[in-house]
């Protein structure tokens, strides 16, 4: 799946707008939900499956990377960036 491909699901999807932070790398986005919290998600066990990384950027506790080389699929990467918004928007 293409960054292109993600960032138009999560402006359909949520009217999400990809947010570029740092200077020094231009290319890495960050996706907030519109209550102003960056979407998260369960570190521990997720980074040990082939094509997920400790987050680049933030805690490397409680953030990830998924691989955009087609080592995840396209449903599960959909699947994480939807469950990540609801875990946001339902304040948990």
């Amino acid at each position: 799946m293409e960054r292109e491909e993600i960032f138009q699901y999560v402006k359909e999807q949520y009217g999400t707008e990809p947010e570029y932070l740092w200077k020094k790398d231009p290319d890495s986005a960050v996706l907030r939900h519109k209550n102003g919290k960056w979407y998260a998600d369960l570190v521990g066990m997720i980074i040990q499956t082939y094509g997920f990384l400790p987050g680049y950027h933030m805690n490397k506790r409680h953030w990830i990377t998924i691989l955009l080389d087609d080592s995840v699929s396209e449903a599960k990467t959909l699947d994480f960036l939807d469950m990540s918004y609801d875990l946001i928007d339902s304040g948990k």
